[in-house]
């Protein structure tokens, strides 16, 4: 069994942030996707906590026939506007949701200068207005837009591809931020990343394994950009996301549980999609809503069986998330193994399959 190095290895009580904390040097940071959506590597943690190394293309093998892929197909808006403050000097705003007409929440830069009234002039006719402060996040603001036409067609005119800050490289073609499955208007201020490896090759392997594929959507907002900052995880607040889940989607996981296939979730935020549409007596139920849910250790995992996930960020709610479903020693392992043998993290990194800790699947 792979030692796991002390610089991620547990010792705090199991609620403090400091679990959830390792070293990830910079250059492992993947900065740009590779040439190839599907030439990205997976790691394989086994339901018997071996660890295999594969290339995404092994998927399909990995699989039972029966098994059901879940994917969010949520789109991404060219959510990153740049602009100049009335005093001239340079502003960032990212877009997060539409609250109601022409007003949204954002993340701001620089946070010390906008501020309430602040005001920012962006291209394609673009005007923003800070209105106040919103929860969730030192730089949040809710911010009013106006134009003279469509304000979301100006949006896709002046925007950019909403790249995280750890990505200091420009994305040369913007669609390598979207998967290849989107659907619907744009909506996300950031991708579901688990699902950027997915090409139409890959898609007619599965088919041919007989594994199914059905889809849901969650846009993704605050939640995933929220740090948390409580020393003990268990006081973390998720800001509301809206996430569907059509009836054709139960009607398939459905399917899937009662012929014995696994259902596997194309990243975390189908989990937290899955999870969130849970009634008491544990049937899932289709629908829209705003989730909070906020999925830590001893979460009871009523649908989800497998995941597939990229490689996640120290002290994150995803990395939260993750421990929760493979457990303290099983998220350690992995992220040594993988550390040591030179996968690539984050959202343009490398990715992992793993399985429910307890499943007997």
């Amino acid at each position: 069994m792979a030692m796991v190095p002390a610089q991620i290895r547990g010792r705090a009580p199991a609620w403090s942030l400091e679990q959830f904390e390792y070293a990830l040097p910079p250059e492992r940071i993947a900065q740009a996707p590779l040439k190839q959506r599907d030439s990205s590597r997976l790691l394989h943690l086994g339901l018997d906590s071996t660890l295999a190394d594969h290339a995404f293309t092994d998927l399909p093998g990995l699989l039972r026939p029966g098994d059901l892929l879940v994917a969010n197909d949520t789109r991404v808006r060219a959510a990153r506007l740049n602009g100049r403050r009335d005093d001239g000097g340079p502003a960032e705003v990212l877009l997060l949701e539409r609250l109601d007409g022409d007003r949204y929440t954002a993340l701001v830069r620089p946070g010390r200068r906008l501020h309430e009234g602040a005001r920012i002039t962006a291209t394609a006719g673009l005007h923003l207005s800070v209105e106040g402060s919103a929860a969730g996040h030192a730089g949040a603001r809710i911010v009013r837009l106006s134009t003279a036409g469509d304000i979301e067609r100006a949006i896709a005119t002046a925007g950019e591809a909403p790249l995280p800050p750890y990505i200091h490289v420009r994305l040369a073609d913007p669609e390598r931020y979207q998967t290849v499955y989107a659907a619907g208007q744009a909506t996300s201020a950031a991708a579901p990343t688990a699902g950027l490896h997915f090409t139409p090759a890959v898609h007619d392997a599965l088919a041919a394994h007989g594994i199914g594929w059905t889809t849901l959507q969650l846009d993704v907002g605050l939640g995933t950009f929220a740090p948390i900052t409580a020393a003990d995880v268990r006081s973390h607040r998720m800001h509301a996301e809206r996430c569907t889940l059509p009836t054709a989607t139960v009607d398939r996981i459905e399917e899937a549980h009662s012929q014995g296939g696994r259902v596997v979730a194309v990243g975390t935020t189908v989990v937290r999609t899955l999870e969130s549409h849970v009634d008491a007596s544990g049937r899932l139920r289709p629908g829209t809503q705003s989730t909070e849910l906020f999925i830590t250790a001893g979460h009871r995992f009523a649908i989800v069986d497998g995941l597939l996930t990229n490689f996640h960020q120290p002290r994150s709610s995803l990395l939260v998330l993750l421990a929760s479903f493979i457990g303290a020693e099983g998220w350690r392992r992995a992220y040594a193994h993988a550390l040591a043998g030179g996968y690539r993290f984050l959202s343009f990194g490398d990715c992992m399959l793993c399985w429910r800790q307890g499943s007997a699947a």
